[in-house]
């Protein structure tokens, strides 16, 4: 996936080399696609919890408590049976990034992978930062501008990478209402998780969102009609 990494004071470009090298970490060793990766290990029965690595045991427990708080909509163990945890590394791997901008002494910073989002301080120009949220029925049109501060932001849908999510409770049918649905979270890992535990509950996701502190949510139905949460509006541009 796309990653852009923008880090406004840095003086040279270590600290972003140092993220590049930390992204790469984090592919080998929970790439699904790699026949090398500790979490293909995992799935072969080559490893378990007790004998796999510390970040591989973290990213497995948040599974497992964001599953809890979901209700079971939150579920990295795939139909075929093995483990997928990519909706929950991604926003894991991406706030670590900013943890490891932040201690290199940066304030202000912006890491995008894939669309997932952690801001920081203000962009070269001293503005805040704005994150647009596309239109699923029209990728080249941005239907509101999110200033998230500090906050972190994700989206599910499947109108980019196919259907990737899939109800647990219902595998066999693809969610296709919700399109989209965009979380801010106080930062981009719990936006993340989240955001893909509400995909997964359809039409309720919007409403399980606006149920959890600290989260707001904007979700584009499949007739084009968006339901926010009460507090999504005061934090997009006028």
């Amino acid at each position: 996936m796309p990653i852009t990494v923008e880090a406004v004071d840095a003086a040279d470009d270590a600290p972003i080399e140092a993220v590049f090298d930390w992204f790469n970490e984090v592919d080998r060793r929970f790439s699904t696609y790699r026949d090398d990766s500790e979490i293909e290990a995992i799935n072969r029965g080559e490893l378990d919890r007790c004998t796999c690595s510390p970040p591989m045991r973290e990213v497995l427990e948040l599974a497992d408590l964001t599953r809890q708080q979901t209700g079971g909509f939150f579920e990295i163990r795939r139909p075929t049976g093995g483990l997928d945890p990519s909706g929950i590394v991604k926003g894991w791997a991406i706030r670590a990034a900013g943890e490891i901008l932040a201690g290199r002494g940066l304030t202000s910073y912006f890491v995008d992978a894939g669309g997932d989002i952690q801001p920081a301080g203000h962009n070269a120009d001293g503005e805040p930062w704005s994150v647009g949220v596309r239109n699923p029925l029209a990728a080249d049109q941005i239907v509101k501008v999110v200033l998230p501060g500090n906050r972190g932001i994700a989206t599910s849908g499947a109108y980019v990478r196919g259907q990737h999510v899939y109800d647990p409770f219902d595998p066999g049918e693809p969610i296709d209402d919700p399109l989209s649905i965009t979380v801010v979270g106080p930062d981009v890992l719990e936006a993340d998780r989240f955001a893909t535990g509400a995909f997964a509950m359809r039409d309720q996701g919007i409403h399980f969102i606006e149920s959890v502190p600290g989260l707001e949510g904007y979700a584009v139905g499949r007739n084009g009609r968006a339901t926010m949460t009460s507090g999504f509006e005061a934090l997009c541009a006028p």
